[in-house]
C-alpha cells in the first residue's frame, strides 16, 4: 500500500476491523517512513454480473439502475432510505450467488418478491412496469391476487373480536330478559 502523504510503500497495520455491514475490512495503517496514519478498506472483488435483456442483448449489471427503479416504485411512500438500501443489497447478493449471467425477468421477479413483503402499493407500481400492464383489468387482477394471499402479519384473527367482558354482559342481559318474560306468564 502506498502512503498518501509521502508515497512510500512501507507501512504496518495498526488495527483491523470488519465494517458495519460485514462486507469489507477496515484497516488503520501507519507509514514507516513518515509515520502518517491512514485508513484502507479491503473488500471482495466481485465477478462481473451480466444481465440478459428481453431482446437477448447483454449488458453489465448496474446497481444504481436497480436502486433507482425500486426508489421510483416507492416514490411518495413512507419508506426509509435504509430499507431501500437493504432491499437492494439483498437482491444484489442473491443475484451474485446465482451465477455470472441473470435474465432481466429474474431481476424483476426478485424485486417483486421483496416489494410484496415490504409495500403492496410499491409492488403494484413496479409490477405494472415489469409485467407490462396494458389495461385496468390487469391492475384489478394484481390487486385481487394481493388480497387473496395470507398476510404475514395477520395470524388469522377475527375481524372484530369481542371486547373483554362483552360476552358475559351479553349473557347477563339475555338472562334478565328471560326472567322478565318468564315472570309475566
Amino acid at each position: 500500500m502506498r502512503c498518501p502523504k509521502c508515497g512510500s510503500r512501507d507501512d504496518k497495520v495498526i488495527d483491523s476491523r470488519q465494517s458495519r455491514d460485514s462486507s469489507s475490512i477496515r484497516r488503520r495503517r501507519e507509514c514507516l517512513s513518515c509515520e502518517y496514519r491512514f485508513t484502507t478498506y479491503e473488500e471482495i472483488e466481485r465477478s462481473d454480473l451480466r444481465v440478459v435483456k428481453r431482446d437477448r442483448t447483454h449488458e453489465p449489471f448496474d446497481r444504481r439502475k436497480l436502486a433507482s427503479s425500486i426508489a421510483r416504485a416507492f416514490e411518495k411512500r413512507s419508506t426509509s432510505l435504509v430499507t431501500l438500501e437493504e432491499m437492494v443489497d439483498d437482491i444484489v447478493h442473491e443475484l451474485e450467488t446465482s451465477g455470472r449471467e441473470v435474465t432481466s425477468a429474474d431481476v424483476g421477479a426478485k424485486v417483486l418478491e421483496k416489494l410484496r413483503e415490504t409495500d403492496e402499493v410499491a409492488y403494484l407500481r413496479y409490477a405494472s412496469v415489469h409485467q407490462r400492464f396494458q389495461d385496468p383489468d390487469q391492475f384489478v387482477d394484481a390487486v385481487q391476487a394481493l388480497g387473496r394471499r395470507i398476510k404475514s402479519n395477520s395470524l388469522q384473527r377475527e375481524l372484530f373480536p369481542p371486547a373483554e367482558g362483552a360476552e358475559s354482559a351479553e349473557r347477563t342481559k339475555s338472562a334478565g330478559a328471560a326472567k322478565k318474560n318468564h315472570g309475566s306468564v
